[in-house]
């Protein structure tokens, strides 16, 4: 495994000063480490992986110097724009280091949604023309690949990419640093949610943990999962999802999200509430970080997402950060006019023994259209 320190010290030996990107579990470590190294104007987590490599090519116009960007491969989509249309040689010429975490990498288990994105992942770079190699577990050996990597990017002034296999670098934890709330915690106000609303209502839950939490809590009481689309994959579109299923059907839609998905696509709040979705309901479980890579910090508990949302059109909204008060606005919630919105503070973190989903998405995709015939 890549000793951190070491690692950082040869970029840092190479004048590489500046990262930024979205955090991936296969990259917790890298992620994590430059969070606790490194201060905020040299260090960004950024809303997506596109505006990851915007951020790197300002830093880049600003100082000459190289910098590094970092994402799943799950990511790779939102960061082609960018990457061809501003970074290439035959555009900007804006070099750039680019780690990328190898889910579903062929030969290795991974969850459905990574299996596809593994398979493609170095094609995909391959066709877009940029330099893609897979970085060695030796910490010399991922140093010397790095300094070829940046003479490769100097020379020819165009992003190079890095594919990251899990255990690639050692472990390192991120410092706890955390104020101490009393939110409630994410499972709970899920169950307290999924309790109230209408029983022929659907549920759209959004990328990792949440969709975890809600196939656990029906499991739990037993109650199916016909009326549920988890979202496994496509961060930040999950309210897209609901939105589509909103405008064609009579139940009631409620869209489960998190602080980190929204932050990703905010603009969809202003598509929602143009389209006038009077039974869509927005929730978002904000618990101030990306949980299911890492914990990461996002900036959710700087964000009024509610006034936002009414900013762009919403025609409510609500906020609940305790059990007393989830309790108490729940109901006003649930009987107003859509599209509205209820941001409920909860603690950061899950339960160790957490599940995945037993059914296949396709078997999710087709018992949930039954449910909406």
């Amino acid at each position: 495994m890549i000793e951190l320190k070491s690692f950082f010290k040869n970029l840092e030996s190479n004048d590489v000063n500046f990262y930024t990107g979205v955090p991936d579990s296969l990259l917790a470590s890298l992620s994590a480490y430059m969070f606790d190294n490194y201060p905020a104007n040299k260090h960004i987590i950024a809303s997506n992986e596109g505006a990851s490599v915007g951020l790197a090519s300002g830093y880049h116009l600003a100082t000459g110097l190289i910098p590094v960007v970092y994402m799943q491969n799950s990511g790779i989509g939102n960061a082609v724009n960018p990457l061809l249309s501003l970074a290439d040689e035959d555009v900007y010429k804006i070099p750039m280091i680019l780690f990328v975490g190898w889910r579903g990498e062929p030969g290795v288990k991974d969850e459905p949604q990574h299996v596809k994105q593994g398979k493609v992942s170095k094609d995909l770079f391959d066709a877009m023309q940029i330099p893609c190699e897979v970085l060695g577990t030796d910490t010399k050996e991922a140093n010397k690949q790095v300094g070829e990597a940046l003479r490769v990017c100097k020379e020819n002034s165009s992003p190079f990419v890095f594919l990251v296999k899990k255990g690639t670098f050692e472990t390192y934890k991120l410092a706890s640093n955390e104020v101490e709330n009393n939110y409630p915690e994410r499972e709970e106000a899920i169950e307290k949610v999924v309790e109230i609303i209408e029983d022929n209502s659907v549920v759209v839950s959004t990328t990792g943990k949440i969709s975890r939490e809600l196939f656990e809590i029906r499991e739990k009481h037993n109650t199916g999962h016909e009326k549920d689309f988890l979202t496994v994959g496509s961060m930040g579109h999950a309210s897209q999802i609901a939105m589509g299923v909103a405008m064609h059907s009579n139940k009631k839609v409620y869209c489960f999200d998190g602080d980190g998905a929204i932050i990703m696509h905010t603009g969809s709040f202003g598509i929602i509430a143009a389209a006038d979705c009077k039974n869509l309901k927005h929730i978002v479980f904000n618990n101030g970080a990306h949980d299911s890579v890492g914990g990461q910090p996002t900036v959710g508990f700087d964000i009024d997402f509610g006034q936002i949302a009414k900013g762009f059109g919403y025609k409510e909204s609500f906020f609940a950060d305790s059990h007393e008060s989830l309790n108490s606005i729940l109901p006003q919630f649930i009987a107003s006019e859509g599209p509205s919105i209820l941001e409920i503070r909860v603690k950061k973190g899950a339960r160790n023994e957490l599940g995945r989903p037993t059914t296949t998405p396709v078997e999710n995709k087709l018992s949930l259209m039954e449910f909406l015939k």
